[in-house]
């Protein structure tokens, strides 16, 4: 029998039975919970639910629901029918929303009760599945009446599993396939390199539509058979609560987090220090850490962070070590079966350690390609390797660094933005010209998004009046924190807008 997710989650969930599997946290309460062998049972029901309403293997599933108990036993359902997750950020505009189910043709659409509303104003012909996530878990209001089955439909290594949408410098995002065998190589790797087990709890505050919440902390975690002690969302006193818990079922032994969780956690934390010392693993990823933001962290959660290097469309490739030399700045070496080239992006030939070139990828844990997209794929691979976008280089000891980008995405607080898709909005309004979106060094952030706007002529603009369209638009991580407006954009002899010196003009600013 051929390895898939949902086989490894229920092999995991025979073996643990009645231990807690999911702990479920709503505003720092403890809300419902779910042992390993209700949720097989559980995602059984879903499965034969789903059947029931006509889904098929490679059908897709869009979820647009909160975080929650019912989205991650859900999502384990759609697993074993063999159809494909589409698990959106329930924050995306309409325009967004609706720009996703259409491209992923999805063949049903799990919502939440808040969500359901904006669905059927976009496209009543889909099938539409309302699931209500505001009261504790009961597993029997899952398809009502349906007796637990498991289809198991054939499974093949190849097969899709999960689309994850990533930000694409064209302004259109692009589906991140991601196929049994990505999803499973991700979590082995993660359990190897962790040392994650059955005995570990997983603080999760992450969210379940990024590869970081899904892939690296929920299917790792549940094919570890770790307990997950899971947040509705990130609060820092609620956290650090849970971290500082030394007994009872909240006690947790890792955390996944990204810089800002942590620098957020840190504000509080300087004023009134905690015992963090049984927590064994602090992970900090999605964003480099300075160098002084690491010390802090190891000063006040008593251990160095191990930091790490992921993508949409690979999971994670690069990790420090848990035990050894943790350097600041590094996302470490590669994991099991990931092979790396150092490549000159002009030449397209390897360069020699310590010079910078574009980190390219390959190994059973690299996406077959984008949903749909055959440019896309054609050019991001080259003889089978995967060229990530990132320009970095490696020491003596075989650490790796990134230390910039080819692509022009914008990372602020752990989510990666498209410049060209702020600026289509920016310029669809009747007053401008023209836009470019850059981003900018921000010690909180990583990064925040400005934007250098060009008036049409005779037109008056005010930053609040432009900010007001783009939250109109945009979610408001991807909305500009500043706004300028200029005369012209700076461009070189052939007519390409100098983006480094839009830079240094907010800087200098």
């Amino acid at each position: 029998m051929r390895e898939t997710l949902a086989r490894l989650v229920d092999q995991t969930a025979l073996r643990m039975d009645g231990k807690d599997g999911i702990l479920f946290l709503r505003r720092g309460r403890l809300e419902s919970r779910i042992t390993y062998s209700s949720l097989r049972q559980a995602s059984d029901r879903v499965a034969g639910g789903l059947v029931e309403m006509g889904l098929k293997k490679g059908d897709r599933v869009v979820l647009l629901m909160p975080k929650s108990l019912e989205q991650a036993v859900i999502h384990l359902g759609i697993q074993k029918v063999g159809a494909i997750s589409v698990i959106l950020n329930p924050g995306f505009k309409r325009d967004e929303i609706e720009y996703f189910i259409k491209d992923s043709d999805a063949c049903l659409i799990i919502v939440g009760r808040k969500e359901e509303a904006v669905i059927r104003s976009i496209d009543e012909k889909r099938l539409i599945l309302p699931i209500s996530t505001d009261a504790p878990f009961v597993v029997e209001k899952l398809f009502p009446g349906i007796s637990p089955f498991f289809p198991d439909p054939d499974g093949n290594p190849d097969d899709p599993a999960v689309l994850i949408y990533t930000s694409g410098t064209t302004g259109q995002p692009k589906g991140a396939i991601l196929t049994q065998q990505n999803l499973i190589q991700d979590a082995r790797n993660i359990i190897q390199i962790w040392q994650i087990a059955g005995e570990d709890v997983l603080c999760h505050a992450l969210p379940l539509f990024h590869v970081h919440g899904l892939c690296f902390a929920l299917h790792t975690a549940l094919i570890a058979g770790s307990k997950i002690v899971m947040c509705d969302e990130f609060s820092s006193d609620t956290v650090i609560d849970i971290l500082s818990s030394q007994e009872g079922e909240l006690a947790c032994t890792m955390f996944m987090g990204v810089p800002t969780m942590y620098l957020r956690m840190i504000e509080k934390l300087e004023a009134a220090q905690r015992d963090f010392g049984h927590i064994r693993l602090f992970t900090s990823g999605s964003a480099p850490l300075l160098p002084k933001d690491f010390e802090r962290i190891q000063k006040i959660f008593g251990k160095e962070p191990v930091e790490r290097e992921g993508m949409s469309e690979t999971g994670m490739n690069f990790s420090n070590p848990i035990h050894g030399m943790k350097k600041p700045g590094s996302i470490g070496i590669p994991l099991p079966h990931v092979e790396v080239r150092m490549i000159n992006p002009e030449t397209y030939q390897d360069v020699e350690m310590g010079q910078v070139g574009e980190i390219w990828l390959k190994g059973p844990n690299v996406t077959p390609g984008y949903w749909r997209k055959p440019r896309e794929t054609e050019a991001a691979f080259i003889d089978g390797w995967f060229r990530t976008g990132d320009l970095g280089r490696t020491d003596g000891d075989g650490y790796y660094y990134i230390t910039d980008r080819l692509k022009d995405i914008i990372i602020s607080g752990g989510e990666n933005i498209s410049p060209k898709e702020i600026e289509v909005v920016i310029n669809h309004h009747e007053k401008v010209l023209e836009s470019c979106v850059v981003g900018i060094p921000d010690e909180r952030w990583g990064e925040k998004v400005v934007a250098a706007v060009i008036p049409k002529p005779g037109a008056t603009l005010t930053e609040k009046e432009m900010k007001d369209h783009c939250k109109m638009h945009l979610l408001d991580w991807k909305c500009p924190k500043e706004i300028m407006f200029l005369k012209e954009l700076p461009r070189n002899r052939m007519g390409k807008v100098l983006k480094e010196e839009v830079i240094k003009l907010f800087i200098i600013a």
